[in-house]
């Protein structure tokens, strides 16, 4: 009696092991994709403070943002940034460097997960030379990233704003952008000939992510001014190009601005 006992205990001890394996298993095969942060404690995200997370392995991923104002030493640009994943329950931990100096650790403590979405407890920290420089934590809802624009927004652009809220820095005349392979893109306007030419920017980056569009440029002439705007790409069918964005005014008002562009042959 006393080994059939013994057998009962070790078969126990052997199948809730499988379990949790074969949990760990499912979880790391479901987590695999890109997520975009949504909604913070019950409040959709504007598009300016999303972020995606992209999960290759239960060891690897990536994280992009649309902002990182943590400090002036660093970029505040998170473009792809390279992460470890660790795996612990229904735990994910990322680890990833922003800069020498700046490295990041966020912890999504996941309660419920499927094909389209994820619902997570979860914890933000930077920190700048060892020390803790911005920590955030809540209730956070992530969707599943369907398309990724990064390839299919390459080459030349023109279009405006189409709504009546859009962009703080639209003039309400037409441009061209044209997006190149290598982060970089360039901006046209109309000349008093009705011919297009480049703006010389000093700087004009951008990065595509899924469907979130980050840029940011220095117009020459400015100093070291920096600008940035946000977008999330609805659609790129048939040559159109569509976005749209959740704005914030000062006072936690928000408003969605839409932007159409055609494709220039």
């Amino acid at each position: 009696m006393k080994k059939a006992l013994c057998l009962l205990v070790l078969a126990a001890t052997f199948f809730a092991s499988c379990s949790k394996d074969e949990e760990k298993k499912n979880l790391s095969q479901q987590m695999i994709g890109k997520w975009m942060l949504t909604q913070v404690n019950g409040h959709i995200v504007p598009t300016n403070e999303k972020m995606v997370y992209t999960i290759e392995s239960a060891t690897q991923g990536y994280l992009s943002a649309s902002r990182m104002d943590y400090t002036e030493e660093q970029e505040n640009w998170a473009n792809h940034v390279l992460s470890e994943i660790e795996l612990d329950g229904n735990k994910i931990y990322m680890y990833g460097s922003l800069n020498k100096t700046t490295s990041f650790v966020a912890e999504l403590d996941i309660k419920s997960i499927t094909e389209s979405e994820m619902l997570t407890e979860s914890k933000y920290v930077v920190y700048h030379n060892g020390d803790t420089l911005y920590a955030s934590s809540g209730t956070a809802m992530w969707s599943k990233v369907a398309k990724d624009y990064s390839t299919d927004i390459l080459g030349k652009w023109a279009g405006r704003v189409t709504s009546s809220e859009g962009s703080e820095f639209d003039d309400g005349e037409p441009h061209q952008w044209e997006y190149l392979d290598d982060g970089n893109y360039v901006y046209y306007s109309l000349d008093a000939d009705s011919n297009w030419t480049s703006d010389v920017n000093a700087m004009s980056h951008y990065f595509v992510d899924g469907p979130l569009l980050c840029t940011r440029w220095k117009n020459s002439g400015e100093g070291e001014v920096e600008h940035r705007e946000w977008w999330e790409i609805a659609s790129i069918e048939n040559g159109v190009m569509n976005w749209t964005a959740l704005r914030q005014n000062d006072d936690g008002s928000t408003y969605t601005a839409t932007f159409s562009m055609t494709k220039v042959q």
